[in-house]
């Protein structure tokens, strides 16, 4: 075999690897096997772990086979040549719930969430060009809510809002103002701001009946008197005159990119916008252009993604099918076109994977 045909089927070798283990990480995760490994300051047999996790032994067994065939975990033998398994430290924190926002296997569980639920639509979609409803990934998008939630309890209040204008318009939620959040999902980022912030007004709009029945739900069991949801298509904003100049501040946190109608929401978000307002848009940090995204650490991953879900989704209707890597470059064409006249695009080192375009009417 040639040289480069060598080396392009090595690789082609490593990728096959690489999405066997993505399953297999994927399974540890969802079954707490790395937080049960964790537990254990030295290495222990199969049968150990699988008692101390609750599961069968068998199964458990071929999963620390793959998990040590693939480098995730370290494997020794006892005198008896039974092998041994252990999660060294550098591991447990990319890998458990215990480490936070530093966990990765959480993300593992994206790609075959999304193969079970997508596939055959999108390889129709190929042929097609037909997008796919938003009501076809109900157990995706609770796993990305979840996902997002725990962004936001973690970051949104004590980070990303102090960040704004050097701690300003921390002082003027303190003092009241109108907040609204376009896309607001189960509503976790407004409740947040609501109980933090509670001499100021928040609206959440979204078009999804059942994540604004469980913002509501959680609305009423924390009694807050200062938040409302609205049932509204955001590309309808732009139609609905009672909302226009109302709010201070509007948020968008990686709703934008789903959107059908992008522009027509970002022309709806401007309109949203009292004198003297502002407008934090987060999205996927990327570039507009593949060939400029080759560096990009998750570029395959990130597309991958938006290939199953986000571009489909975007697609449905004869929508714009943006994709979750439309970048920055784009991003702030459709701000401008949108009627933003300044946008600063500004990096946030707690948030590493996207970007924030705080933007002024």
């Amino acid at each position: 075999m040639a040289t480069r045909q060598r080396a392009f089927a090595n690789k082609m070798i490593d990728i096959l690897n690489g999405g066997a283990l993505n399953l297999a990480v994927a399974i540890g995760y969802r079954t707490g096997l790395f937080d049960t490994l964790a537990v254990f300051d030295s290495p222990q047999p199969a049968a150990v772990i699988a008692a101390r996790a609750g599961l069968s032994r068998r199964y458990v067994a071929e999963w620390l086979a793959a998990m040590a065939t693939g480098g995730i975990l370290e494997i020794s033998r006892q005198d008896t040549g039974e092998s041994l398994y252990r999660l060294l430290p550098d591991q447990a924190a990319c890998l458990t719930r215990s480490a936070g926002s530093d966990n990765l296997a959480v993300y593992a569980q994206e790609m075959p969430l999304l193969t079970v639920l997508a596939m055959e639509r999108v390889i129709e979609g190929f042929k097609s060009g037909r997008g796919i409803p938003y009501s076809h990934y109900p157990q995706f998008q609770a796993f990305m809510s979840e996902l997002a939630n725990a962004k936001h309890e973690k970051l949104l209040v004590e980070a990303f809002l102090p960040s704004i204008e050097d701690g300003a318009l921390v002082s003027r939620l303190q003092q009241g103002i109108r907040v609204c959040d376009v896309g607001c999902g189960e509503g976790v980022a407004l409740l947040l701001m609501a109980e933090a912030f509670p001499a100021s007004r928040f609206v959440g709009i979204d078009n999804s009946a059942e994540a604004l029945k469980a913002a509501r739900s959680t609305l009423q069991a924390r009694g807050l008197a200062n938040l409302e949801f609205m049932d509204l298509d955001a590309a309808l904003i732009d139609d609905t005159p009672r909302l226009h100049g109302r709010f201070d501040y509007v948020t968008a946190f990686d709703a934008i990119h789903d959107q059908r109608r992008p522009l027509r929401v970002l022309r709806g978000i401007r309109r949203l916008l009292a004198g003297g307002g502002i407008f934090s848009m987060v999205d996927i940090d990327a570039h507009s252009e593949p060939a400029d995204n080759l560096q990009h650490p998750m570029g395959p991953f990130l597309y991958t993604v938006s290939l199953m879900h986000c571009m489909p989704v975007g697609l449905q209707d004869d929508g714009m099918g943006l994709g979750m890597m439309w970048g920055r470059e784009k991003a702030q064409a459709m701000l401008t076109e949108a009627g933003f006249e300044r946008i600063r695009i500004l990096h946030m080192d707690f948030d590493p994977f996207n970007i924030h375009f705080l933007c002024y009417g």
